[in-house]
């Protein structure tokens, strides 16, 4: 699909932003290309939470920093109706297959095929992750489009009946969260490491950390707080996705 390309040097990294046409649409997307050169260089996307943007994402998120050999996107979300904003009037993801035509999806497909023809990547070193409403936009991307990824990082968000195939994720959730209830993010574990085949207890490797190793494994961020995002689980995240890359640890990609 036709694009924009509009030039903006940032100063954590050489970047840039771009403006796609998607089915007529104009939507925005920073691509950061890595600080640290690698042949094959790994391909990671954050998106943002329900009335945010790709800009605090990058704040907030810090994966640039975090992994300098990937390269990192935050694309842009739109008005998009949500659990405290009916009306639609905060940017954000469409949540299920089908919805607002499936815009979210075909401005992914977009952003991909661009950076896919610039840049070796493949789905063996391309990982998901998000907060919220980008939490759930990543689990949607695991059940329509999980062939194009190794792993996923959602965080305070809730797979609900989605059908996902089995596949590594390093899942971040808040007990005392009043905007997506636990209840339905320990059912949302629950179901990953079931599909993902682990039946027993995982190991605790940290306070608020489990993993559960395998075939595909799994790794929980269970934090006592409320619906924020846990930038400090961040660099556990980013190691577990090396692991990844690096073939220390299996995935389910097929390539």
């Amino acid at each position: 699909m036709p694009f924009v390309a509009i030039a903006l040097l940032l100063a954590v990294s050489s970047a840039e932003e771009k403006v796609y046409d998607v089915a007529g649409v104009q939507r925005e997307a920073t691509i950061i290309a890595p600080s640290r050169t690698t042949a094959n260089p790994p391909l990671i996307f954050g998106f943002h939470g329900h009335g945010g943007n790709r800009r605090n994402a990058a704040r907030s998120f810090r994966l640039e920093q975090l992994w300098p050999e990937a390269i990192v996107v935050y694309m842009q979300g739109l008005p998009t109706p949500g659990m405290t904003d009916p009306k639609g009037e905060k940017n954000g993801w469409q949540q299920n297959a089908g919805e607002q035509g499936d815009r979210d999806l075909a401005f992914f497909d977009t952003v991909l095929k661009d950076v896919s023809s610039r840049f070796r990547v493949a789905p063996s070193r391309t990982f998901s992750m998000g907060h919220s409403n980008g939490g759930r936009f990543s689990y949607l991307l695991w059940s329509k489009r999980g062939d194009k990824f190794a792993a996923f990082g959602p965080s305070a968000s809730p797979v609900g009946l989605m059908p996902i195939e089995p596949k590594p994720a390093f899942i971040m959730a808040g007990e005392t969260d009043t905007i997506v209830s636990f209840a339905s993010q320990r059912r949302s574990i629950l179901r990953v490491l079931r599909i993902d085949g682990h039946r027993g207890d995982g190991k605790k490797i940290a306070e608020y950390t489990t993993r559960y190793d395998g075939a595909t494994p799994v790794i929980t961020y269970v934090h006592p707080d409320g619906h924020r995002f846990t930038s400090e689980a961040m660099p556990m995240m980013i190691t577990f996705f090396r692991e990844i890359v690096s073939g220390t640890i299996s995935n389910r990609s097929g390539a």
